[in-house]
């Protein structure tokens, strides 16, 4: 997958409508997951899943941030999330295939939040970065 740069000016063009509340996106993408998803549960055993839960929250801010420094180095995303990628590989032993549910869960808030500017453009950027950043993710399970 490569971004070119009409995908970058739209992913740089969304984050800068999000403003600050993209962080805050994370742990209403991550809810939405536990949700639809709810197998995905499984690695967050000791998290409370209640409505608003402070720990889903606090645990979307943390992918947000991930995403956020991927955004940042789009000419380098193996390097932004290489810490990431071993980590979930080997210790917590995450299932590749919820990279790609949790990306179809931004999708949704991205499209809640950006409304008409989410058009199927924006849609086909954000789509080509989160395969990007799956991929990265899910290299060192090879």
């Amino acid at each position: 997958m490569v971004l070119n740069a009409e995908d970058r000016r739209l992913l740089q063009a969304s984050i800068s409508k999000l403003d600050r509340r993209f962080e805050e996106l994370g742990g209403d993408a991550l809810c939405r997951l536990f949700i639809v998803y709810p197998q995905t549960k499984t690695y967050f055993p000791h998290f409370n899943m209640g409505a608003g839960s402070k720990d889903v929250l606090h645990q979307g801010e943390k992918v947000a941030k991930a995403l956020g420094s991927a955004l940042n180095h789009l000419d380098d995303i193996r390097g932004a999330l290489s810490h990431l990628s071993d980590l979930h590989a080997y210790n917590l032993r995450v299932d590749p295939v919820n990279f790609r549910l949790l990306a179809k869960c931004f999708h949704v808030v991205l499209a809640i939040h950006l409304r008409a500017e989410y058009n199927a453009c924006t849609c086909l950027a954000w789509d080509k970065f989160f395969e990007m950043v799956g991929e990265t993710m899910c290299e060192k399970y090879r």
